[in-house]
């Protein structure tokens, strides 16, 4: 890392968004040498054959940089994340740039910004690139055959996460001091959990999506991966439209949480069980009462996967043509889950309309008991590379990986995922879910929970 003469040094692994704003405001170092930093922690830990990023925007980055620097200089008010390098994942429009969520042969050039990104850039964020993804955002593995798999900085050899498995493999880099995924089944959680961080899934009409690739209508949401709630809820309140403000800390003592008892806790690694139960007693400790649970909703979830559910149905209906045409430039593995899509009816998906109206009045209902829902976020501990060798066991994980996170985005429910290993352990999060609209809440408690894990 550069330093200039009489600048304190910054480790963008370790800091938080207020540490790195507080840093600026308080000229300790220039936006221009955070941007700086993580250009060369690109330089130093990208991978050409297995890309975190896909493109770089050095020049435009440059400019924010530096833009920031003469506001701070000129000592004009400075926005909500001014001088921050944020990255996105590959399916947000950038305007002049290209966008192929993870794709070889789509791709299309952005005449805007997605809406997200307007509103990240007005609040002074820096925006670093692209990065990497599953081809069209299906799959919670995050494999890539056309750009390669963002190496774990945590687990060498075994999986980032997926979708956004770039996003969550730069901020763990410190290529970035955050970045921003899309969630339709865990893509912002899973890949968070596995890299040690935090990652917020909003309720799905909290944040807007003009100008992101659509993987399914009915479940994709927008949320941040970061270092801390803090940062998480930072980046949500910008891109909501909101003003952030700093809130009171949430007191755990009499919260009830609910562990459920079936479904979330089968086939749970004991890698995963330990650092859960662990997390447990912390929380226990810190003054929660947490109950264990049977949740009936959860068993009636895989009728809603019957062949492919809501992102099948609805993905295929999105690529039904382009598969005609480029079917055989698609990732294979991709590939055959879109085309499931096409033994769904219009029947089969007004019943699955229908069946989920039911079941998140059913979750709604029984949530409302709780101050939320306490899970393993992947129930097995980073999937080694080798493991997904085979199609067989790279469907099997795949499954697996997707199961716990999947369960607010078909219940439209809130969820963040928590660290929850110890040092020198392969990383693994703790997940809490929410009612649908209680984002503020969920965040409160989370940070709550951030301070006794």
């Amino acid at each position: 890392m550069k330093q200039t003469s009489g600048q304190a040094p910054v480790d963008l692994t370790k800091s938080t968004l207020a540490s790195l704003l507080d840093g600026i405001r308080q000229n300790s170092w220039p936006a221009s040498r955070l941007l700086e930093t993580c250009l060369d922690n690109i330089d130093q830990h990208d991978d050409p054959a297995n890309q975190v990023y896909t493109a770089r925007f050095d020049r435009t980055a440059k400019a924010e940089a530096a833009a920031i620097d003469a506001l701070q200089k000129g000592n004009v008010p400075l926005g909500e994340l001014a001088g921050l390098p944020i990255a996105l994942k590959v399916l947000f429009d950038v305007a002049g740039e290209v966008t192929h969520s993870g794709s070889r042969w789509w791709a299309q050039k952005a005449h805007s910004d997605a809406l997200i990104v307007s509103r990240l850039r007005r609040a002074g964020a820096v925006i670093t690139g692209h990065t990497n993804m599953t081809e069209f955002a299906y799959s919670g593995l995050g494999l890539n055959p056309h750009y390669g798999t963002p190496a774990n900085p945590l687990a060498p050899g075994r999986i980032s996460g997926g979708s956004s498995s770039g996003a969550a493999s730069a901020v763990a880099h410190g290529m970035a001091v955050a970045a921003i995924g899309s969630d339709t089944g865990g893509s912002v959680r899973i890949p968070a959990a596995l890299c040690g961080l935090v990652g917020f899934k909003p309720s799905q009409q909290r944040i807007p999506r003009e100008g992101s690739f659509p993987l399914s209508d009915s479940l994709d949401s927008i949320g941040p991966i970061a270092r801390s709630v803090e940062c998480c809820a930072r980046l949500d309140a910008v891109m909501a439209g909101e003003r952030w403000r700093q809130k009171n800390p949430v007191d755990l003592r009499g919260r009830r949480f609910v562990v459920p008892t079936n479904y979330m806790l089968n086939d749970v690694s004991p890698v995963v069980a330990e650092a859960f139960e662990r997390s447990l007693r912390a929380l226990r400790d810190g003054g929660a009462h947490i109950e264990e649970a049977p949740a009936p909703v959860l068993d009636a979830l895989p009728e809603l996967l019957e062949g492919g559910g809501f992102t099948a149905a609805e993905s295929y209906h999105i690529h039904r043509e382009w598969l005609q045409q480029h079917g055989d430039e698609y990732d294979p593995r991709v590939r055959t889950r879109i085309e499931r899509g096409a033994s769904i009816s219009a029947a089969d998906y007004l019943e699955l309309l229908r069946r989920r109206a039911a079941r998140k009045k059913q979750a709604d209902e029984w949530l409302a008991s709780f101050d939320g829902l306490l899970a393993p976020t992947v129930p097995v501990e980073p999937p080694l590379l080798t493991d997904l060798e085979t199609d067989e066991d790279y469907a099997r994980l795949n499954l697996l990986v997707l199961r716990n996170p999947t369960v607010a985005n078909l219940l439209d429910l809130c969820s963040i995922t928590l660290p929850n290993h110890r040092p020198g352990d392969l990383p693994s999060g703790l997940m809490l879910v929410g009612r649908n609209g209680a984002d503020s809440a969920l965040l409160g408690a989370a940070q709550a929970m951030e301070k006794v894990l």
